[in-house]
């Protein structure tokens, strides 16, 4: 056979199928070129906004061989119009070139089902594809074939397929076929406005569905909706993507503690950008224990995709760490933005880390941060839990409250597990994928399974401020890139000044004090204003509470603590008199860094009158931004020192005689000796309470003077004899040994109120340094109001 006489039929790489036939004359002129599209020119959002031909004004015509076309854009429009008036989507499949000039000289149309899926599609590097395409392809041979007459340029329909190996789609459902879904101009201007004034695809969707009378009448889905946004979001940041990269550069250049990296070439800019300020870096060393990345723009639909991240300072205001554009969202840039961010954090990862529920960027925090306790924001599954189960709160008025009552007012994880267990069998909800899915993934967001985790939270019931984006009321979806860096700098500013004033009422304000208790008056002096509310709020709540031992081991002792007439719901403090510890099943602390009211009401039967140091956490006090260390000692002077320290003396007195009571009243004989020894004890207990009182300092040395019989007794050869060495004798040395503990012990005593005044002076400096420093902010306030 000739070759150049041949009619090739060609793989168009989809596993069978073939272009459709056409004539063998002109083959020696002719080059093939494979392309594989849907009619509609790339996308729903692209083309010429839905026109389409209808050769001599029939809507209803057929196609036929030999029929004639102006173009061959007008065959591709008449063979997609022939489609959605049948019920079939169409696709370009192949194209023949002259080999003359390159010019295409045949085409070929066929139903988007033609061929078959090929079994060795696209698979990642090293698994498989994550969201493999549904199959909808079962090799239908229906197409349209044309090819160019010469010399007429008119273009024939050189060969025709009619019949379908399928069903066809309905009228009112071929709306939803891809070749017949085109976005027209005007829909894409009501789109942009409609974004523009801040509403979602779903509700613009909804919008125009009314507009137009029929979801069968719009022309496109919510899917390529949301696509449009996209996309065009994207290419608007694109276009002004060097606005920003000229924004961070002039800031390093005004201060090269401005941190700032792009992803991949800045010049040819393919990737995402991150950002933070020296005050963000500095914010960092004092809160960077709990950050939250937050991604709003994600289901806001910003038209920035901005994402900053954020932490808590010590007045429970949101302090950002750092900023990010992401035009790119998958694992490998989240894991390059991470990474970044914690370059310039100084490589010290935080405790805790918030995000959206997102699988993919939960796998990059475990490659970034493998050691960080990684939580799904509760609120942004509470919000998707309505959407998602919007039938279930229409039909059942109370799931909502059964659902929070559930997940926030649990107080154990067996007590979760029940509840939960009863919820889904409650309201028929077994079988619900999306609720199995977040169920699966309760130990990453439910609160019973996070609360020995510290995340600077107050409350588990109440949203911290810290979860609201820094830029609420400055970045929404309407704002662009150029008017982004101005409210960029309006938030910062606003939110230093909210700082300084906190700052400023810390300093210049004294709280009321509802109790006698000296731990309340420490409080007061030691942490910020709100974070003193809320521990004034707990320590007055000791006031409901009752405290039962429930177990002593004879290190550890365990309370039952519960409010009056409520033993059913009781919560359970381990505390270690020795060391001063204890731990609440609520772990409130453990979570929130500020001690319960379970594990006050303990402290407050045992006498212990002021907060141990190890419980004062610095982030949460006045001084939190000091770069001072000051060793908390459970209070600022003297006073507050020898309360706690009368306060361990006390309790390991106390513990120490309930052990020898408990034993010595075993049995009469153990009985009558520790009565005995009890007796001996109260005696030297007495003479050393006595000499304790005449103990006098003389140049850092102790001189003790020691009655007997109402004279002086002097320390001589004669009434302490000498053995003839020259030695001391026992009695001589038992005394010795008695002086130089008092001299030590009183020297101990002195340096201790040495080291007491000293903090107190390195208190008064910081206070007095923040104070200047607050008042230097009111004048520049007042400065620039003034110009």
């Amino acid at each position: 056979m000739n070759m150049e006489n041949e009619m090739i039929e060609f793989d168009i790489g989809l596993g069978g199928g073939g272009a459709g036939s056409g004539d063998d004359d002109a083959m020696d002129s002719e080059q093939h070129h494979v392309i594989d599209e849907e009619m509609a020119d790339s996308s729903p959002t692209g083309g010429g906004g839905g026109a389409i031909y209808i050769p001599e004004g029939d809507p209803d015509l057929e196609p036929y061989e030999g029929m004639e076309f102006e173009s061959e854009e007008a065959a591709k429009a008449f063979y997609n119009s022939y489609g959605r008036r049948v019920g079939f989507s169409t696709r370009v499949s192949s194209s023949r070139r002259s080999r003359k000039d390159g010019a295409i000289i045949q085409r070929s149309f066929v139903c988007a089902k033609e061929g078959f899926r090929n079994l060795n599609e696209k698979r990642t590097k090293d698994r498989e594809i994550k969201r493999p395409r549904i199959i909808t392809r079962c090799g239908c041979k229906a197409s349209l074939s044309v090819k160019i007459q010469e010399p007429s340029g008119k273009w024939v329909v050189s060969g025709l397929v009619k019949e379908h190996n399928h069903e066809l789609v309905p009228p009112d459902e071929v709306h939803r076929l891809r070749s017949h879904r085109q976005i027209s101009g005007p829909a894409k201007t009501l789109i942009d406005t409609l974004q523009a004034a801040g509403m979602g695809p779903r509700r613009i969707m909804s919008a125009l569905i009314k507009e137009y009378g029929g979801a069968s009448k719009v022309g496109f889905t919510e899917v390529d909706c949301r696509n449009y946004i996209r996309n065009n979001r994207q290419r608007s940041f694109e276009g002004e993507i060097q606005l920003l990269l000229d924004y961070l550069r002039q800031m390093h250049a005004d201060n090269s503690s401005f941190f700032y990296a792009v992803q991949g070439d800045e010049d040819q800019y393919t990737g995402n950008v991150f950002w933070a300020d020296p005050k963000a870096r500095m914010n960092y060393t004092y809160f960077g224990d709990t950050v939250t990345f937050d991604t709003t723009y994600r289901s806001n639909r910003y038209r920035l995709p901005f994402a900053p991240f954020i932490g808590v300072n010590h007045h429970g205001q949101p302090v950002l760490f750092g900023c990010a554009f992401l035009l790119n969202e998958s694992e490998a840039s989240f894991v390059w933005l991470f990474k970044t961010w914690l370059m310039a954090m100084s490589g010290r990862p935080p405790v805790s880390i918030t995000t959206d529920h997102d699988t993919v960027i939960g796998s990059a925090i475990m490659q970034v941060f493998p050691e960080t306790r990684h939580r799904f924001c509760k609120w942004h599954i509470f919000k998707k839990c309505q959407e998602k189960l919007s039938h279930v709160f229409l039909t059942h008025p109370n799931f909502e409250a059964d659902f929070h009552k559930c997940v926030n007012l649990t107080d154990s994880i067996e007590e979760f597990e029940s509840c939960w267990l009863s919820l889904v069998e409650k309201f028929d909800l077994r079988d619900h994928e999306w609720l199995q899915t977040i169920y699966s993934a309760r130990r990453q967001w439910v609160p019973v399974y996070l609360r020995d985790t510290f995340f600077a939270e107050m409350s588990i019931t109440q949203r911290s401020d810290s979860m609201n984006s820094y830029f609420d009321g400055y970045v929404n979806a309407s704002t662009n890139l150029n008017q982004f860096f101005k409210l960029y700098e309006k938030a910062l500013e606003s939110r230093n000044e909210k700082e300084v004033k906190a700052d400023y009422d810390t300093m210049n304000t004294s709280p009321v004090l509802k109790t006698p208790s000296p731990m309340e008056k420490q409080a007061s002096e030691l942490y910020t204003r709100k974070l003193f509310a809320r521990f004034q709020e707990e320590l007055v709540g000791t006031l409901t509470f009752m405290a039962s031992k429930v177990e002593d081991d004879g290190e550890v002792t365990t309370y039952q603590v519960a409010k009056f007439g409520e033993d059913h719901k009781a919560y359970y403090v381990k505390f270690n008199v020795l060391e001063m510890r204890a731990t609440c099943s609520c772990q409130m602390f453990e979570f929130s860094g500020l001690l319960c009211r379970h594990v006050l009401a303990i402290f407050r039967v045992t006498n212990v009158l002021t907060l141990p140091s190890h419980y004062i956490l610095k982030r949460w006090t006045r001084n939190a931004k000091s770069y001072i260390i000051l060793e908390e000692r459970g209070g600022s002077g003297v006073v507050s020192s020898y309360l706690e320290s009368h306060t361990v003396r006390f309790n390991t007195l106390r513990h120490e005689a309930f052990k020898f009571v408990e034993e010595g009243a075993e049995s009469i004989d153990s009985y009558n000796v520790a009565i005995v020894a009890l007796k001996q004890a109260a005696k030297r207990v007495a003479v050393a309470t006595k000499n304790e009182g005449k103990t006098a300092m003389t140049n850092g040395r102790v001189r003790e003077n020691v009655t007997n019989g109402g004279s002086q007794a002097n320390n001589s050869v004669g009434n302490h004899p000498r053995s003839v060495s020259g030695q001391l004798s026992e009695d001589d040395m038992d005394r010795k040994i008695q002086d130089l503990t008092h001299e030590v012990d009183c020297a101990n005593r002195k340096c201790e109120v040495y080291r007491a005044n000293l903090l107190s002076v390195l208190r008064d400096i910081e206070d007095h340094k923040q104070q200047l420093s607050v008042k230097v902010q009111n004048i520049k306030l007042s400065m620039k109001d003034g110009l």
